[in-house]
């Protein structure tokens, strides 16, 4: 029998394979370890193989690429409803086989090497700040301890921790002193540590033509343009900036029934990193809209005067990401003054 699509349930060591021939028949049920994954499917002839889009799962579909296959990879959120009874990796291989041949299915683009190095620098450098965060706050509630209150804002820990350690007069013992002062040290590395690794995706965004596009949009600097970039892979595998923003969760909720729609609040699905990105950005952007003595944006000038600023900000960021997938799909430039065809006749 040829086998026509693959389903394979993805693992640290060993990977479950499950096979259908172009009638739908099961060719093959087989387990293969990590090392004879490149061997088996380097024999298979070309077919259709599927995985859900988890650890790894871009590495594999690169690799499987490159010996001929076509590689579709999906969220697990819409394999499981095809998954039979109980759970194990034989029925996981099995609903990924049958969920990749729907022809609704969404898929996930393949990333290539460049933008998972990217994406990586963007989550270490994540890491740090919520580290340096932590740090922040653990000084602050350590000196606390002993009536010494630092205002929120790691600025005022850097400018007021050195002073309340070379005060004699707030006896505090000289163990905490000490250990504030290690402390401290542990804080300035770790801005040391964001700073670095801002700095290389800075660099890497002056070298894409593609991010260097999208930081003209109002409300997306380097961070967000190249986070958006690496993250998106490939604009066309969206119809339309409306799938864009759903996919960023950056569009209400819907909850309707007998012809009645209901909308609610934002769904804020998929990436929480890129979305606080783009709103922290959009709230940048009002602000420098509104220091202006006239506002250039009639939309955006027309939604702050009905609506409170936080809601600005998610649509702001909403109406970017549109405008990001006109830019990234259509290969254009980014006009401030653009009117749509339709609007402008």
């Amino acid at each position: 029998m040829k086998i026509t699509t693959v389903g394979i349930d993805l693992a640290k060591n060993v990977f479950q394979v499950h096979a259908v021939d172009e009638r739908g028949k099961v060719a093959l049920r087989k387990q293969l370890r990590r090392d004879q994954m490149p061997a088996f499917f380097a024999n298979l002839p070309p077919c259709l193989i599927g995985m859900e889009a988890c650890g790894s799962a871009h590495h594999w579909a690169r690799t499987l690429q490159g010996f001929g296959h076509t590689v579709r990879l999906m969220s697990p959120q819409f394999v499981k409803p095809y998954v039979k009874s109980n759970k194990n990796d034989v029925a996981d291989a099995e609903a990924i086989c049958e969920a990749v041949t729907r022809p609704s299915m969404r898929f996930v683009p393949v990333k290539s090497v460049e933008q998972q190095a990217v994406l990586s620098l963007h989550r270490a450098r994540q890491g740090f700040v919520i580290a340096r965060t932590a740090q922040a706050n653990q000084i602050r509630s350590l000196l606390g301890e002993f009536g010494l209150v630092i205002p929120k804002g790691i600025c005022h820990v850097a400018k007021q921790v050195p002073e309340l350690l070379e005060d004699a007069s707030n006896q505090l013992p000289g163990t905490l002193r000490r250990l504030i002062a290690r402390l401290t040290e542990h804080l300035k590395e770790l801005d040391k540590l964001v700073d670095e690794f801002e700095d290389q995706i800075k660099a890497w965004h002056r070298s894409s033509e593609l991010s260097l596009r999208l930081e003209k949009i109002p409300g997306i600097g380097p961070l967000g343009a190249s986070a958006l970039v690496a993250s998106i892979a490939d604009a066309n595998s969206f119809d339309n900036g409306r799938q864009l923003s759903a996919w960023l969760g950056l569009v209400p909720r819907q909850h309707s029934s007998g012809g009645k729609p209901t909308l609610l609040g934002i769904s804020k699905r998929g990436d929480v990193y890129l979305r606080t990105l783009l709103i922290h950005g959009a709230r940048s952007a009002i602000v420098a809209a509104q220091r202006k003595a006239v506002n250039t944006n009639v939309w955006l000038a027309s939604l702050l005067n009905r609506r409170h600023p936080n809601v600005a900000a998610v649509a702001l960021a909403n109406k970017n990401v549109r405008t990001v997938w006109a830019l990234l799909a259509h290969g254009r430039e980014f006009r401030p003054n653009y009117v749509p065809p339709q609007l402008a006749a």
